[in-house]
């Protein structure tokens, strides 16, 4: 079923913000980092496979590569993904986009603590290269499985923000809902239009920069994730 990638995320936040209320006080950090760290090692493998099921192929019982066409590609995209989003400075405005937000929470008034755990949820959960791949992913081929990833970090994720700063947390479930599927949609409307070439080249770069989004988990920033996203674009139109 089409879509059941972001239902399954949003059920998934829902759970995990409920169970961090009942947490209260917070989980203690090397609690906090050794979870992050062991999804992160899981997304690393997940982004792996997907991508030498991209590279690779089984011929005479053996795997050799698809071919340097393919690989050229994956090449070029990346080189000039990475050009447009380094040029455009796609991270640095996301981060942008967080300081802004979190300023307008901090100004506000009333429930100052349901606002600051909305917007640092929705910040960490909406954003970045799992949202987009996995829904281009559930959109085009119905396969929500990196959204299940994407569930379980969000899951854990949400737990603890909410272990700290309340049911705000919760509501990140809405961004979530209204991005991802919106994107999920888009990609449905359009794959009819796709090869099956392009939505394969697009599931194999999407898992290596899945693998990027594991590596930044479990190693702290190496990679600027939003940066790469224009390659998805590029692969796309090359394939």
């Amino acid at each position: 079923m089409y879509g059941m990638g972001t239902i399954v995320n949003v059920l998934a936040i829902v759970a995990g913000g409920l169970i961090g209320m009942l947490l209260k006080g917070g989980l203690k950090e090397h609690i906090q980092q050794g979870m992050i760290r062991a999804m992160g090692l899981a997304t690393l493998f997940i982004g792996a496979s997907g991508a030498l099921q991209g590279m690779l192929t089984v011929s005479q019982g053996a795997l050799v590569s698809v071919g340097t066409r393919d690989t050229l590609m994956m090449i070029l995209s990346l080189a000039l993904g990475t050009l447009v989003g380094e040029l455009l400075d796609l991270d640095g405005k996301m981060e942008g986009l967080g300081v802004w937000l979190k300023s307008l929470a901090d100004r506000s008034g009333g429930d100052t603590q349901f606002v600051q755990g909305f917007v640092t949820a929705s910040l960490t959960v909406c954003i970045g290269a799992m949202a987009i791949v996995g829904s281009i992913q559930d959109g085009l081929s119905g396969d929500p499985s990196t959204l299940y990833t994407k569930a379980i970090l969000d899951f854990l994720i949400v737990m603890i923000f909410a272990s700290t700063y309340g049911k705000g947390a919760i509501f990140s479930a809405l961004p979530v809902g209204v991005l991802q599927g919106s994107v999920t949609l888009c990609a449905g409307l359009l794959s009819p239009f796709f090869s099956q070439d392009v939505i394969a080249s697009l599931s194999y770069l999407g898992s290596m920069l899945i693998f990027c989004v594991g590596v930044n988990l479990c190693f702290g920033p190496r990679f600027k994730v939003a940066n790469l996203l224009p390659a998805l674009l590029f692969i796309a139109l090359l394939s």
